[in-house]
């Protein structure tokens, strides 16, 4: 439109006019030939069969003929116009286009045999661009108030979200996967298992018996790290993040390439800094507290600063926003997962999270459940494991043991049922502290110093000592885990009870 064009001018009309008249892009010639080239040869197929379905066709009966050879082919067996004739009358397939002297014409429109990869990337191509367009038109329609109920914010996540699935799937609808695939599969991941050293088959916790009882972190596991306030949750959770990034850029520096993957962590709680100046403290044991107050000396802000500039290489990323939805959560780890790659998801924590936007739930109970079978879902859509760390009811705090059971998880039932793995941080120090004997609750002070002495027995007995109850785990053994835990920089580790003398 030019300066002088208003939106009502003719020049303007013409312009809608030519818009609208202009077809979606399609290659029948493209998809012909390349028919023509299966018919001919099978293995041209080889050539198309890893980014190529029916759905990519502009002509929905090119769609239905190339689907039939490649179940002919998939299945071993010849396809060719003869093999294929019977199979055409019977159905009535080509009875639109003149009946099967269609695929004499087929035969004729082939060009070559090694063309086929050309042929099935141009019409792969023009697949894209009619989604593109179709796409684009929604993000149009919605823009003008098509879906008044979407804000502009919540039309670029879903904008995001359909580009997404476009650039990463085949537009294959979700269907049934035949045995023969997913044994395939199935020895693929054994494989992997076996080729690796140690216990560990999936991404590394950091943390050495929590790997042999697990295997390790599993693509398309939700797991639930639950426990109460001050049990160290996300210390936890922070240190099994960490590192599986260091794994991640271990096994890129061996390769002497760009990581594989990076681990997210949403912490709807504590703001990016925060979090980045826990692990800062963790890795070069200063105290966070005197790293708030400003009270260290120069050694110890060297050391601070080397450290941080070693961790400044970590595929590790920080999303501080607060009750973030559903919706964006899983955006933002497409995203990711399309740019940098992604191997882990760590939500800290679920009750703060939203449900996805549009939809409102009656109770809490049905939009936590909402939201642990979105976690799932992402989880088995983007084949990663997410861990989501979920708050305990007060209920714990009314017991004389107050270890965690699945029935203290607040609105348990949904997230007792979606998850694959159940896990409780517990540390007896903390409570035995909170119980330590005053003089002026005994009658004499020997009486005192002898509930004194009982109770530092105790504490020698717990201090430094967490528990990581693993309470459920779909695919392997339950048991509570000992880990080690200092308080000072809020760090947790493996528990050595046995030493070399």
């Amino acid at each position: 439109m030019t300066m002088t064009d208003t939106p009502n001018s003719p020049a303007a009309d013409d312009g809608l006019t030519a818009l609208l008249r202009r077809t979606p892009p399609a290659n029948p010639e493209a998809e012909r030939a390349l028919l023509g080239a299966l018919l001919t040869n099978n293995k041209a197929y080889e050539r198309v069969s890893d980014f190529l379905v029916a759905a990519h066709f502009a002509d929905p009966l090119h769609g239905r003929i190339f689907e039939a050879i490649a179940r002919r082919i998939d299945r071993g067996m010849l396809a060719d116009p003869i093999t294929m004739r019977a199979e055409f009358e019977h159905s009535g397939l080509l009875d639109e286009v003149g009946g099967p002297q269609y695929l004499g014409q087929l035969l004729m429109a082939m060009v070559g045999i090694v063309n086929a990869g050309d042929y099935g990337r141009a019409i792969h191509d023009a697949w894209i661009r009619r989604q593109l367009i179709d796409i684009g038109e929604t993000v149009v329609n919605n823009a003008y108030g098509a879906r008044a109920d979407l804000e502009g914010g919540d039309q670029i996540a879903a904008a995001e979200e359909t580009l997404f699935k476009l650039a990463t799937d085949k537009g294959q609808d979700g269907g049934f996967v035949s045995f023969e695939r997913a044994l395939t599969g199935a020895l693929q991941v054994a494989e992997q298992a076996f080729q690796r050293t140690g216990d560990v088959s999936g991404l590394t916790s950091g943390l050495r018996d929590f790997d042999k009882k697990t295997g390790g972190l599993h693509p398309s596991d939700l797991l639930i790290l639950a426990g109460r306030p001050a049990m160290g949750k996300t210390a936890l959770a922070t240190k099994i993040a960490f590192s599986a990034a260091q794994a991640l850029l271990r096994e890129a520096e061996d390769k002497n390439i760009k990581p594989r993957g990076a681990v997210a962590i949403f912490s709807l709680e504590m703001s990016a800094e925060q979090l980045a100046t826990r692990i800062l403290s963790e890795q070069s044991e200063v105290s966070g507290e005197k790293i708030r107050r400003g009270d260290i000396g120069q050694r110890e802000f060297d050391r601070f600063v080397r450290v941080s500039r070693e961790l400044s290489e970590l595929p590790l990323h920080i999303d501080d926003t607060p009750a973030i939805s559903l919706s964006a959560m899983r955006t933002r780890c497409r995203r990711l997962a399309r740019t940098k790659g992604l191997s882990l998801v760590v939500v800290d924590y679920l009750q703060l999270m939203r449900p996805a936007i549009g939809t409102k739930p009656e109770s809490r109970v049905l939009e936590i459940s909402m939201i642990t079978q979105g976690l799932k879902a992402i989880a088995k859509e983007l084949s990663v494991p997410v861990i989501a760390l979920s708050q305990l009811s007060r209920q714990v705090e009314s017991r004389e043991d107050k270890r965690p059971m699945l029935s203290d998880l607040r609105e348990s039932g949904s997230i007792e049922q979606d998850a694959d793995a159940v896990m409780f941080v517990y540390r007896d120090e903390y409570y035995l502290q909170q119980r330590m004997p005053k003089d002026s609750a005994y009658e004499s002070m020997d009486k005192y110093q002898v509930a004194m002495e009982e109770w530092q027995r105790k504490m020698a007995l717990v201090h430094n000592k967490a528990e990581l109850i693993l309470e459920k785990q779909r695919h392997g053994p339950t048991g509570t885990i000992s880990l080690f835990f200092e308080g000072e920089f809020t760090r947790f580790g493996d528990l050595d009870t046995v030493h070399d003398v």
